[in-house]
């Protein structure tokens, strides 16, 4: 938890006050950032009043836009290389899309992670070559690859490198290096991501050929990679990200239509937290999981049925990234209840064979806000390089850490690559290196991190729950976007209990928390990721965001858990004593065998976890019904490990014996085929009045996957679903049909089906101790 620092009053001219639309607390914001003069303060708001700084102040970007002027001229094929993350996806969609419309003949190349990594891979940039290509555009990458591009210039090809990334001793032998990195810190653009410089390229290139007007084209493009590449939100870059969201919200690309359908994003309401938490995360997934290249088209495509097949896809994927993340996760926090030591180290190190190099960066993030250390993550597959992902605390720059663990004492290199910047960064390394690279690496960290200071939470301002209003989170949106370098103000309210909570979310990862002051006024705190958390105990301070949001059509105001303190919850024992495990998996009788544990042990001292149709004929309990008992009998294999967690927590038993058997057919039409018939006796015999608990217990799925087969009946026409917050449901029949939609459910709802099918095809064949670790 770190300590708070409670922002003293700053000095406000009448004139900064206007600025403000007379908000004291919006004016105070301003000046704590260091935005006291009225016309800064004013540009900083309002990106009308912003001056855009010229694109030729960028250095090579005269020599960058000669080149490819001059490739256009001459009817050059062109290659844009590019990257598989959000940022590189954008740019190299930005850059084709924009050299097509200038008549360019374009061909382009993302690497895929698993078999290229990053950087320009000279067999692929071989296989390009041989098509004609004349020059070589590269975008969100190429800083590095000097062995690529001297090459290129070997076979007579020029190659202009536009990049952000940290910049090596000596730059590539390139026709131009466009890179943000060589522009002094304070430069208004610097902190320019990949697509960033690839927008400003674009206009430099549209200016020269007197068509400057078309490149506000490109700003919805250049919004996505921005906030996907957290990037610091100074100067022009938040002036093209308050441009670019604009455009956002009114985009004409199919296929960020059908994106913004497929994550359920109003177009009129989307701000950058909906690119973070939603966008964003499924076009991450296509370059994790699998070939980033068919993005390209997706950001341009005019044909509907692509666009919507696409996002299909990407829905499908990201339900796989989840799914993915939630179990590398889980066994990275294995890692550490097994050995608590490696928290003593100055950094987090896991490794794991079989671990996913695609989800271990975002696994490495989870850490790190739960561990607060830089924490790196190791994909080590036998016979292959291992592959990590580092992701850092302020104060420690995690890539010149590796920079200093690079080579031996002998100055023999240990890596075969690494790269990316003070906050992440990705390394590549044989397996046999790694004890000599982490044992370097400990020590580059603490020296990294020698004299740091745990960042405080700056508080603006403490006010009561009666003060935190619409009227209060409108004035401060204005501060939007936010994100690095310019976070939302931190309001605290003192004196607080906790009235009550729960966890919200498809896989119930976040936590909506009701609060209560000393005048009876209370309010909900929605708590990201928050599940699991200890929650704070009597009367507490709390430390909140405000944003302005929208609910179901309606303004109204969203406070955002920060932090608490107060008198603290008792410790919670995040790793009690393992409980013995029996496996019936797989015996000949499984029926006789629990009729026989029912008869040694007593039958109420049993709890038989079943759901389906054996419930009835078990007598046993589905799992929202189970009573606290010495014994836990999973009959039914879960659906998840959070219903088998919250099993265990609500049982408390101290054994458990595991049947494991099959529950009724999980594939997509078997599920629907069996929510349909449960919804036609509801209709039938319970005038329409049922829930989301009810039916996932009777299906024996998640919930998420009877919200999302109720959508798809009700995009069907079959049946009209009321879903209150709860989870109580009210069903009708009947209703209108929509045959678009029920194609984007059914995509969400296999993947969800999937995930199940893949937890319960573990559970059918791990070892049992390791099935409630």
């Amino acid at each position: 938890m770190p300590p708070w620092l409670e922002l003293s009053p700053q000095p406000v001219s009448p004139e900064l006050l206007a600025v403000a639309g007379g908000h004291p607390l919006l004016a105070q914001a301003l000046a704590h950032r260091g935005l006291t003069d009225p016309a800064t303060a004013r540009a900083f708001l309002d990106p009308g009043h912003y001056r855009p700084t010229s694109a030729w102040e960028l250095p090579d970007m005269e020599r960058a836009v000669e080149r490819v002027a001059l490739a256009l001229a001459r009817r050059e094929p062109i290659a844009v290389w590019g990257d598989f993350d959000v940022d590189g996806q954008t740019a190299t969609a930005l850059l084709v899309s924009a050299l097509r419309s200038l008549g360019g003949d374009v061909v382009y190349h993302i690497p895929v992670r698993e078999a290229e990594g990053h950087g320009v891979n000279i067999a692929r940039l071989d296989a390009l070559l041989d098509r004609g290509v004349g020059l070589v555009l590269t975008c969100d990458t190429g800083v590095s690859s000097h062995a690529a591009v001297e090459h290129a210039r070997r076979r007579g090809v020029d190659v202009v490198v536009t990049d952000h990334h940290d910049l090596p001793p000596a730059l590539p032998p390139a026709q131009a290096v466009v890179n943000p990195k060589r522009l002094p810190a304070a430069h208004p653009l610097a902190t320019l991501p990949g697509v960033g410089v690839a927008y400003k390229l674009v206009e430099a290139l549209l200016e020269r050929l007197g068509r400057g007007e078309e490149a506000q084209a490109y700003l919805d493009l250049t919004a996505l990679g921005i906030v996907a590449d957290l990037a610091l939100l100074a100067g022009d870059t938040r002036y093209l990200l308050q441009r670019g969201l604009v455009e956002l919200r009114r985009t004409r690309r199919l296929g960020l239509q059908r994106l913004l359908a497929a994550a359920e994003v109003s177009p009129a309401h989307l701000n950058e937290e909906h690119v973070a938490f939603a966008l964003a995360p499924r076009l991450n997934a296509l370059g994790r999981l699998d070939d980033a290249n068919p993005i390209v088209e997706f950001l341009a495509t005019d044909d509907p049925v692509q666009a919507g097949v696409m996002a299909q896809r990407l829905e499908a994927l990201n339900a796989k990234r989840q799914w993915m993340t939630r179990q590398v996760l889980q066994a990275a926090l294995d890692q550490v209840q097994r050995d608590p030591a490696l928290l003593a180290q100055p950094a987090l190190v896991l490794s794991n064979p079989s671990w996913p190099a695609g989800v271990i960066g975002i696994v490495a993030s989870h850490l790190v806000e739960r561990f607060g250390r830089p924490t790196l993550l190791i994909a080590a597959p036998p016979g292959e390089l291992a592959r990590g992902s580092a992701r850092s605390v302020p104060g420690v720059n995690i890539t010149a850490a590796i920079a200093a663990a690079a080579q031996d004492d002998h100055g023999r290199p240990l890596l075969a690559g690494y790269g990316g910047h003070p906050m992440a960064a990705g390394v590549s390394l044989p397996p046999d290196h790694l004890p000599a690279f982490v044992q370097r690496l400990q020590a580059a960290v603490q020296a990294e991190a020698h004299g740091r200071v745990e960042q405080p939470l700056a508080v603006l301002a403490t006010l009561g729950l009666s003060d935190l209003t619409l009227e209060l989170a409108l004035a401060l949106e204005r501060l939007a976007p936010f994100g690095p370098g310019n976070p939302p103000p931190v309001l605290a309210v003192r004196g607080l209990r906790l009235v009550s909570h729960r966890e919200i979310g498809r896989h119930r990862e976040h936590r909506l928390v009701t609060v209560e002051d000393d005048a009876g006024v209370q309010a909900k705190v929605l708590w990201w990721n928050g599940a699991g958390w200890p929650l704070p105990m009597g009367v507490f301070d709390l430390a909140v965001t405000v944003r302005a949001a929208t609910f179901r059509g309606q303004p109204g105001v969203q406070l955002e858990w920060q932090d608490a303190r107060g008198e603290a919850e008792a410790p919670i024992e995040l790793w009690p004593p393992p409980i013995p495990v029996v496996d019936h998996r797989g015996v000949a009788d499984p029926r006789g065998e629990l009729e026989a544990l029912r008869a040694a042990q007593g039958a109420d001292q049993v709890a038989v976890w079943c759901e389906g149709d054996d419930q009835a004929a078990l007598g046993g309990y589905d799992r929202y019904s189970l009573p606290p008992a010495p014994v836990l009998a999973v009959w039914t294999a879960p659906p998840s490990r959070r219903e088998l967690q919250a099993a265990l927590h609500r049982v408390a038993p101290l054994e458990v014996h595991v049947f494991a058997a099959e529950p009724p057919p999980g594939d997509l039409d078997g599920f629907l085929r069996r929510l349909a018939g449960l919804v036609k006796h509801t209709l039938a015999a319970r005038q329409g009045r049922t829930s989301v608990a009810a039916l996932a217990a009777a299906t024996a799925q998640t919930e998420a996957a009877v919200r999302f087969g109720l959508d798809w009946l009700a995009a069907r026409g079959v049946v009209t679903a009321s879903i209150a917050e709860a989870g109580e449901v009210q069903l009708a029949a009947g209703g209108h049909r929509s045959d678009d939609r029920a194609r984007l459910v059914a995509a969400q709802l296999r993947a969800v089906l999937e995930e199940t099918a893949a937890y319960r095809a573990y559970f059918a064949r791990a070892a049992a101790p390791t099935l409630i670790e």
